[in-house]
C-alpha cells in the first residue's frame, strides 16, 4: 500500500516513516502543502499534518478531497474539537491527535482502507476476516464466529473486538481504545473497558487472548490451535 506522508516534524516523519516501512508499506514523504498538492506518484492513503510550513493543513485536505476518494487521514498536535469537526467536515476519514504510535496509525490506515471499498470497488464481495482456526468476523455484517458458530456479542464489545484485531500483537492504550471504540470526548469510567474485555475473554475462549499490561493497555493475540472454550456466547454489556 503507498502512503503520501505530509509532515513537516523531521523526527515525526521519519518515525513514522520507518515504522510503516516495516510493515510493508510504501512512503512518499513531502514537508509542505504545496509539495503535497503537486505530488504525481500514485497513493492509496494520505498521512496529513495539519501545521504545515507554508499553508494550513486544512486548506490541502480540502483541495485532496475535491480532486478525489483517496482516505485522508490528519495526523495532528492540534487535539482541540473545532479542529477535528472542521478536519472531518471537510473530507478527512479519520484524525489521530498526537503523539500517537505506529500501531495506531496503522490500524486506523487499514480501518478506513476497508470502510473504503464499497465506495470504491461496489462489486467486490468481501468475505469473513479470519482469525485462526476458530475465529472470523464478518465486518460487512458485523457478526462474529466462534468454530462455526455464532457469537452473541453486545454493540461496544463487537466494535472493541474490531478495533483490537486490526493489529493483532499490537499493544493498545487504553486513551487509543476509548477514543476508537467509545468516544474521543468519553469521560465516563474507564473501568466500562475492563468490563467488555472481560466480556470478551470469556465469550472467545480459546480463539483470542486479551493481554492487560498494567498502566498501559491491553494486547490481543490470535490463539493457535483447533478447539475453542466452552465461554458463554449470551448478551453482554452494551
Amino acid at each position: 500500500m503507498r502512503v503520501l506522508l505530509v509532515e513537516d516534524d523531521e523526527p515525526v516523519a521519519e518515525s513514522l516513516r520507518r515504522g510503516l516501512l516495516r510493515y510493508g508499506f510504501e512512503v512518499a514523504w513531502v514537508t509542505t502543502g504545496a509539495a503535497a498538492l503537486g505530488h504525481t506518484e500514485p497513493y492509496d492513503v494520505v498521512l496529513l499534518d495539519l501545521g504545515l510550513p507554508d499553508t494550513d493543513g486544512l486548506d490541502v485536505c480540502k483541495t485532496l478531497r475535491e480532486r478525489g476518494d483517496v482516505p485522508i487521514i490528519v495526523i495532528s498536535a492540534r487535539s482541540d474539537e473545532t479542529d477535528r469537526v472542521v478536519g472531518l467536515e471537510l473530507g478527512a476519514d479519520d484524525y489521530v491527535s498526537k503523539p500517537f504510535g505506529v500501531r495506531e496509525v496503522i490500524a486506523r490506515i487499514r480501518a478506513v482502507m476497508r470502510r473504503m471499498q464499497p465506495r470504491t470497488a461496489p462489486a467486490a464481495e468481501a468475505g469473513p476476516d479470519r482469525y485462526g482456526e476458530l475465529l472470523t468476523i464478518d465486518r460487512k455484517a458485523a457478526r462474529v464466529r466462534l468454530n462455526g458458530e455464532e457469537v452473541a456479542l453486545a454493540p461496544k464489545e463487537y466494535d472493541l473486538l474490531a478495533f483490537l484485531t486490526e493489529e493483532p500483537g499490537a499493544l493498545m492504550s487504553r486513551e487509543q481504545i476509548m477514543e476508537a471504540v467509545w468516544d474521543a470526548n468519553w469521560f465516563g469510567p474507564t473501568k466500562t473497558l475492563d468490563v467488555h474485555v472481560a466480556a470478551l475473554r470469556r465469550k472467545l475462549a480459546g480463539a483470542i487472548t486479551i493481554e492487560a499490561v498494567r498502566g498501559v493497555g491491553f494486547r490481543l493475540e490470535i490463539v493457535k490451535g483447533d478447539r475453542a472454550g466452552t465461554g458463554d456466547s449470551g448478551g453482554g454489556p452494551s
